[in-house]
């Protein structure tokens, strides 16, 4: 995986709504939207429902109705480019009187608010396509100039001429960035007019049931980010990650910034298969089939873009993406046949690693997990042989065993997590009996998983292998192995979700809301902090940008009291030369040395603050950035007495591919291979710990 720096590239490709003047109301085409009677009840069954069962106390007051306020008006304008500062102030008398209006099922502000902003897109749009439509309209891409990357903490435009002057430098760097992309300027052009007429008329369409679930968000967004208000139209879909993760490709997506974004991959599915598509990727792109046209999907809603990615099963979607891994003009198309994940697909698979150490050759039995699965219907149905996780994972334990291994790893990375139930279940293989988690509701009452099973499918050496994907269910199972000290866990900081959602059914719409967290058996809590490994290994995913703790308003980390337990062994006495001897073993690794390349480059990009609008500049740049790349890339091949290549599409070739047609990573199986000789490491050190304690 390659690294780059995610803010330029989304404000260099997202190609946002622009305008260089502004119409006069007269001009205006869009309806002015009002609340139905029934959303005034449903705000207020929405403040009953948060108040009886979510986790978080929150008072809805004066302090809180500030909170809502600036949450809506960053959902509807997160880049501050549509609302004048002016705007803004005329807001402010909302400020206080939100809580009031929400108490008394008025949605005035609400409304007002998004008729203003539906007022600026539509002027921003229909200019911005005149302008565009304009023979007369240029653009001097040789102009030393540069557009901030990410306006967050911009101030709001002051004025027509601020704002005018932002937007000729946004359609500038739109225009550019196709123009890098080999697009020519009349071809880029005619797609912006496109994108631009598309998204108007989406802006049209919208209704009142959207400013009602907007608004809604805003509220439910102050009490945890998992918490969330479906309208009717959205109910049967009502998590549309969890939608998109069963059927189609298999891939999370959320909005950013007018882009889709991917989250994660489902574990076996297709868009996991291709081994392209990758999280922090940004589609702008959907083309049905083999040759279909490309659809820009920028600016579109999560939903309708869902809808145009999902299809019949074995159909072919073919996607626009920018990567996150790669240059920020680049576009690279990937295409997925459409399939559900199937269960047999997702089930735990074994293989076995060979690593000598202190000379003498070693046998370590790998067993990953993609998710903790269970088939529920053949269990209902009392079929003795059904399908789960833990089940699993005993025979694959019993096979490894007979083939005389010397140590297990158990592979969670890109585990999101699954059934509780087998979470508990699996930490009952490796310890005699005990408690695995608690659960801890909004009332206060916790309540505790327990393993009553006294059997024990393995007790030898063992470690627990995770990265930033590895959340919930994962979380639960590497936290326990850690507290009970059972085994080493080995990695990189895990996601960080530690919280518990149920949905509940409205008279209007449904809501989704967090009603419990999990806690390990040491009473941290794995909310926002995760599982911190015992050996930490680099890894490329950004922190800021992927884990519970990148997502606004997340619960923290807190704790309950701990649940006695045993400790299968005192991993602290080993842990500083573990760690010593995993620096010192990987400290020329030329597959490590790439990776802390990789890291460090992440972080400098991140420093960026202003992206040139100059096409020279911006050339050399995207020119300079592909190089180094390149140059990593062969100092790794030719450390590893492997032939240097010429472009870095040639990888796609050479790298080798898994039994489902999966690209196999080397950083990814040099991360194996360093937690094999970090656990061969601890079965040597804890035997002469052992042996000088006795």
């Amino acid at each position: 995986m390659y690294t780059c720096n995610l803010r330029r590239l989304v404000a260099a490709s997202s190609l946002a709504l622009g305008l260089m003047t502004s119409l006069p109301a007269s001009a205006l085409t869009h309806s002015v939207l009002q609340p139905d009677i029934i959303h005034s009840q449903t705000i207020t069954d929405i403040v009953t429902s948060l108040n009886q069962d979510h986790y978080n106390t929150i008072v809805l007051n004066d302090e809180l109705s500030g909170k809502v306020l600036d949450q809506y008006l960053d959902s509807l304008d997160p880049s501050k480019a549509f609302f004048y500062q002016a705007d803004i102030d005329e807001f402010q008398k909302y400020r206080s009187q939100i809580d009031d209006e929400i108490r008394n099922g008025d949605l005035t502000a609400a409304y007002a608010i998004f008729n203003r902003y539906q007022q600026r897109t539509q002027e921003r749009l229909e200019q911005l396509i005149a302008t565009l439509e304009s023979p007369d309209y240029k653009v001097d891409f040789s102009r030393d100039e540069s557009i901030e990357i990410d306006r967050k903490e911009s101030p709001w435009p002051a004025g027509k001429a601020e704002m005018d002057d932002f937007w000729r430098k946004r359609l500038k760097s739109a225009l550019l960035g196709l123009k890098l992309a080999d697009k020519k300027v009349d071809e880029a052009k005619k797609l912006l007019i496109k994108r631009y007429k598309s998204q108007l008329k989406r802006a049209l369409q919208t209704n009142n049931e959207d400013v009602f679930q907007s608004f809604a968000n805003a509220l439910t967004m102050q009490f945890d980010p998992h918490t969330q208000y479906f309208s009717p139209r959205l109910s049967e879909n009502f998590n549309i990650n969890m939608s998109l993760s069963l059927e189609g490709i298999g891939a999370v997506l959320q909005s950013e910034n007018d882009n889709t974004k991917v989250v994660r991959l489902v574990p076996s599915g297709p868009a996991d298969k291709t081994g392209q598509l990758k999280p922090a990727d940004v589609i702008v792109g959907v083309g049905q089939g083999e040759e279909g046209e490309i659809e820009d999907v920028v600016g579109w809603r999560l939903d309708e873009v869902v809808a145009l990615i999902r299809g019949p099963k074995d159909s072919v979607v073919r996607l626009d993406v920018i990567p996150a891994d790669g240059d920020d003009t680049q576009h690279k198309i990937i295409k997925i046949t459409r399939n559900k994940v199937k269960l047999e697909e997702q089930a735990a698979q074994s293989k076995i690693i060979q690593l000598q150490h202190q000379g003498k050759p070693y046998k370590l039995g790998v067993i990953t997990i993609p998710a903790f699965y269970i088939d529920f219907a053949a269990l209902q149905r009392g079929e003795s042989n059904y399908k789960s996780t833990t089940r699993d994972t005993a025979k694959l334990i019993a096979g490894l065993k007979a083939e005389g291994i010397d140590g297990l790893i158990i592979d969670l990375r890109n585990n999101g997590g699954g059934s509780l139930r087998e979470a508990n279940e699996l930490v009952g293989l490796f310890i005699s009996r005990g408690p695995t988690v608690q659960i801890k509701y909004a009332s206060n009452r916790v309540d505790t998983q327990n393993d009553l099973d006294p059997r024990i499918a393995y007790n030898g050496p063992m470690a627990v292998l995770v990265n930033r994907l590895s959340a919930s269910a994962s979380e639960i199972f590497a936290g326990a192995i850690q507290d009970y000290q059972r085994g080493l866990i080995v990695g990189s900081q895990t996601f960080g979700k530690g919280t518990v959602q149920t949905l509940s059914p409205l008279h209007h719409g449904q809501i989704k809301l967090t009603h419990a967290k999990f806690y390990r058996i040491s009473g941290e809590s794995t909310q926002h902090k995760g599982v911190v490994p015992d050996v930490t290994l680099p890894t490329l995913y950004d922190t800021d940008e992927i884990g519970e703790s990148a997502l606004k308003g997340a619960l923290p980390w807190d704790m309950v009291h701990e649940i006695p337990h045993q400790r299968y062994f005192n991993f602290s006495a080993i842990l500083p030369e573990l760690n010593s001897r995993h620096i010192e073993r990987t400290k020329f690794d030329p597959d490590f040395l790439f990776m802390n390349a990789q890291i460090k480059r992440m972080h400098e990009n991140k420093q960026d603050k202003e992206l040139s609008l100059n096409e020279a500049t911006l050339k050399a740049e995207r020119d300079s950035s592909e190089q180094w790349l390149l140059d990593q890339e062969n100092q790794r091949r030719t450390a590893k007495h492997l032939p240097t290549i010429k472009a870095l599409s040639e990888l796609d070739t050479l790298l080798e591919k898994d039994a489902q047609g999966k690209t196999i990573s080397p950083e990814q199986e040099a991360i194996l291979t360093e937690t094999g000789n970090v656990l061969l490491d601890m079965i040597e050190l804890s035997h002469n710990y052992m042996a000088i304690k006795n």
